[in-house]
């Protein structure tokens, strides 16, 4: 038993020496207790990635696009908008807002009335490019009772534009640059044209005598020489100040022939501005509740 141990030894070294190397599976030790950090790493792959002791780093594969696909990119992204000349030939209720009986074209640019909804009761079409109104713009809209045009470049009015609006209330034509008005619809309770270049000679001797619901009357701004005639007794403000009104009469305001007259309705008449001295002409005044503002000296 003794001589076979040695014998036993000697075969069980040679058979350590013949075996392969074991594989170690992939170790990573961390020391957190230092500044450092030791890594033992027997993975073949990460072995392959260095050589003395520099990182060989994996190729990867960079897309450079063209100047024709970067532009295409860029296309695509920005929203093309329509130019003027489709502006104004979308339907009115695409470039305009419509709701309930009012069109709403504020600031969109166009130089023409746009076709409205036959039930279109109020139309609001500020500051656009409008030049010109004419009857056709609302043949075919019997139940308008507002429109304002305020802020436009309005030069000329056809005088049958608004003669067949008989439920027009509300008209503003304001900035625009008017030098005459047109006849005027009879149920009209306010009209404003201030800041025109309205004169004298511009205004009919008849345009206000037939509104009977005419109340506020504005008028400031242009360049009138009088007071205008046959002014309706339903009135209750009227603008004229900053014209160039330089005198007025018994019958401006008042009824010569009537000194019991009184204008019941009247509550404010504005005249500053005005190259007119309205102390010089006491009598004007009598059947008013209250004085007209502007300079009396």
């Amino acid at each position: 038993m003794k001589t076979l141990q040695p014998l036993l030894l000697l075969l069980f070294a040679s058979w350590i020496k013949s075996a392969p190397p074991m594989q170690q599976d992939l170790q990573i030790v961390y020391d957190y207790g230092t500044n450092h950090f030791e890594e033992t790493i027997l993975d073949q792959d990460y072995m392959d990635k260095h050589q003395d002791g520099k990182t060989i780093k994996e190729k990867k594969s960079i897309i450079i696009p063209d100047e024709k696909s970067l532009q295409l990119q860029k296309d695509e992204s920005v929203t093309i908008l329509p130019d003027k000349k489709e502006n104004e030939e979308m339907p009115t209720c695409l470039l305009c807002v419509c709701l309930l009986g009012s069109v709403y074209c504020e600031e969109v640019d166009i130089d023409v009335v746009p076709p409205l909804p036959k039930e279109s009761a109020y139309l609001y079409a500020r500051f656009n490019k409008i030049k010109k109104l004419t009857a056709k713009d609302f043949a075919d809209i019997p139940n308008l009772r507002r429109l304002d045009f305020t802020g436009n470049l309005i030069k000329d009015i056809e005088d049958s534009t608004f003669s067949k609006l008989s439920l027009l209330e509300e008209l503003s034509l304001a900035e625009n640059q008017l030098l005459k008005l047109p006849i005027l619809p009879p149920r009209l309770t306010l009209f404003n044209a201030k800041f025109n270049k309205i004169k004298s000679r511009g205004i009919k001797a008849n345009t206000f005598k037939k509104l009977s619901n005419l109340t506020f009357l504005y008028l400031d701004h242009n360049a009138l020489e009088s007071v205008p005639l046959n002014l309706p007794e339903s009135l209750r403000v009227i603008h004229l100040q900053f014209n160039n009104i330089t005198s007025v009469t018994d019958d401006t305001f008042c009824k010569a022939n009537d000194t019991r007259y009184i204008r019941e309705h009247i509550e404010e008449i504005r005249l500053e501005g005005n190259p007119i001295i309205l102390g010089k002409y006491p009598n004007s005044f009598t059947c008013l509740k209250r004085l007209p503002v502007g300079s009396y000296f």
